[in-house]
């Protein structure tokens, strides 16, 4: 009988168990990290789709961070769109309502507020999320707007919107005719020719009320129209009305109404003892309705005419001069000469794209936006015109002038049809916002599945990793216990 010795079997015993050790110690990580083993090797066949696995989560976080900076950006230019829609309200409402009494600086309370509400906007367009400013366009380290006091009274030699308004107003206005030629070519008529250039005021139409008065025009370039009154003189009551075309695109009426009574008030001609004698009068009243309407409602057309050119202009044009009360033309303004307000980045294409994120594969979101948008100038430049626009104290049209630009103010910051409002820039941001939201949703849920199969590749439970060890521990334990005995086994005890 061979009797084999008991070296060979303990050395195969110390193997077997340096190998439970090596179970006892992996399975005690497991248990205190949760994660089947602390390398891609040791996880199996199932590695490479962990390592995807894990590539779509790192993916998906990084989505979810880049949705966080842009839902942050977009909450600070909503809460500025928001402020600047309100102001363009309240400026609006000021217009509307407020008083028309001037202060010795020359403006309304109401401008003065005006001013207050300008400077605010300007400021809400510099607003940044971070070191970003949101409303310069892709030029997003450089402010978007000048100040307030620098495009109100320019820098240096650049001109600010008050000297443009200022220069603008001596070209429409002219003499005080608003660049009107008033003429008699026979005893019985009456010709007004506007001038040959793009300033003053420009002829609508003259109607009359009366069968026998003949009106022609306004016909020819520049254009002239006539009215006579012919052989029949007018009765009381009749009118004649002459129509004109303001710089800012508005219209204005002259109506003159014959009467009998004498002194006749404003807006009236007394009826002389034949047509020569009441086209002579009617003549009178006519050089004063124009020169009314010059000095008057045509100085507020004129600042809102300018500051439109300011902040829609690029380049800016500037009346040609001096003499800028005689000017016929306008100039291009230079960087040298004329100041910007718009200080960011320009482009002829679309200033959501400025600004655009990648919030999921194949799918970004537009979220930028300029100060020199539609929306944005068409309000500047109402409030600053409100703001810039001066009278002297003591002139007799000053009223004139004041009602007239509330009017316009008025009008202008009311909804525009067809043009775009800060509401519709809210509502492009509100679109990219929704869009990120859904995406997140996606993500989330599919975030959640990555990860319980993730976790069905790496983790392990704890019931079954204690199950496990407590095999490994008790194999160990009669291992142990197995090799002292033949440790101790000699030949003497054997046989």
């Amino acid at each position: 009988m061979t009797v084999s010795g008991v070296g060979f079997r303990t050395s195969f015993l110390s193997t077997r168990i340096l190998d439970l050790q090596s179970q006892f110690d992996d399975l005690q990580a497991q248990l205190a990290t949760g994660k089947k083993s602390d390398n891609y090797a040791g996880m199996g066949v199932n590695r490479g789709f962990a390592i995807a696995l894990r590539a779509q989560i790192s993916s998906i976080d990084s989505f979810a961070d880049t949705m966080t900076n842009v839902t942050t950006r977009i909450n600070v230019a909503n809460a500025a769109l928001t402020r600047i829609s309100t102001i363009g309200t309240t400026v609006q409402g000021a217009a509307t309502s407020s008083s028309t009494q001037i202060t010795s600086n020359g403006q309304t309370i109401a401008q003065a507020q005006a001013r207050s509400s300008l400077d605010e906007m300007l400021n809400l367009l510099n607003s940044r999320s971070g070191d970003r400013y949101l409303f310069s366009g892709r030029a997003t380290d450089t402010a978007a707007v000048a100040s307030t006091d620098d495009i109100m009274n320019g820098v240096g030699a650049q001109a600010g919107l008050k000297q443009l308004i200022n220069e603008r107003k001596q070209a429409d206005v002219g003499t005080g005719t608003g660049r009107l030629t008033q003429a008699t070519p026979t005893p019985t008529s009456i010709s007004l020719t506007e001038d040959a250039g793009p300033f003053g005021l420009k002829l609508a139409s003259v109607t009359s009320s009366a069968g026998s008065v003949t009106v022609s025009g306004p016909t020819g370039s520049p254009a002239t129209e006539s009215i006579d009154l012919g052989a029949t003189n007018l009765n009381n009551g009749d009118t004649i009305t002459f129509a004109f075309k303001l710089p800012d695109g508005s219209s204005e009426n002259v109506q003159l109404t014959a009467t009998t009574t004498a002194p006749p008030q404003t807006g009236q001609f007394l009826i002389g003892a034949n047509s020569t004698a009441t086209a002579a009068n009617l003549n009178a009243a006519l050089t004063t309705g124009v020169s009314n309407l010059a000095n008057g409602a045509l100085v507020a057309a004129s600042a809102m005419k300018a500051s439109s050119e300011f902040f829609s202009g690029n380049p800016v044009p500037r009346v040609t001069g001096p003499s800028f009360a005689t000017a016929t033309t306008q100039t291009p303004g230079t960087s040298a000469n004329t100041l910007s307000w718009y200080t960011g980045e320009t482009g002829t294409d679309s200033a959501r794209g400025t600004a655009t994120a990648r919030i999921d594969d194949g799918i970004s979101v537009q979220y930028g936006a300029r100060a020199n948008e539609q929306a944005f100038t068409n309000q500047l430049q109402t409030i600053a015109a409100m703001a810039a626009m001066s009278t002297v104290t003591g002139d007799p049209n000053a009223n004139a002038q004041i009602t007239g630009l509330y009017q316009r103010v008025s009008t202008k910051l009311l909804p525009q049809t067809g043009q775009q409002s800060v509401q519709d820039i809210a509502a492009d941001l509100a679109g990219a916002q929704v869009s990120m939201k859904s995406a997140g949703d996606r993500q989330a849920q599919t975030k959640n599945t990555a990860q319980t199969m993730l976790q069905s590749i790496e983790g392990v439970t704890d019931a079954e990793v204690s199950a496990k060890l407590l095999a490994v521990q008790n194999s160990l334990n009669a291992s142990y216990q197995t090799t002292a005995m033949l440790y101790q086994t000699t030949l003497l005890k054997y046989l």
